[in-house]
């Protein structure tokens, strides 16, 4: 099944999200290799592709788990979560209506 991972960032920790971004985007890079990543990336802070020291306010992450509790354990274990990135995540089953 799909769920959705809905992560808002601390503020201030921009130093920390590129700091631990190899690590994070690793973990992402493994659930595309095995067909299961179906779209990931940040949220800017600001209106602006390049959001420059405003940071991000948090990421967006639609993955395929075995279960909720598999994917809870996957977001638990983000990098972003021990550098002190996220502030909340959130993890939820995610049905994919549209583009079919």
């Amino acid at each position: 099944m799909l769920y959705a991972f809905i992560a808002e960032d601390r503020a201030g920790t921009l130093d920390q999200r590129l700091s631990a971004r190899p690590a994070h985007l690793e973990r992402l890079l493994a659930l595309q290799a095995e067909g299961r990543l179906i779209i990931a990336g940040p949220c800017p802070a600001i209106d602006s592709p390049d959001p420059g020291p405003a940071g991000f306010s948090g990421s967006l992450i639609v993955a395929e788990f075995p279960s909720l509790e598999a994917a809870r354990a996957w977001a638990d274990a983000d990098p972003y979560i021990a550098a002190g990135v996220y502030e909340k995540v959130t993890v939820k089953p995610f049905k994919k209506a549209l583009p079919a």
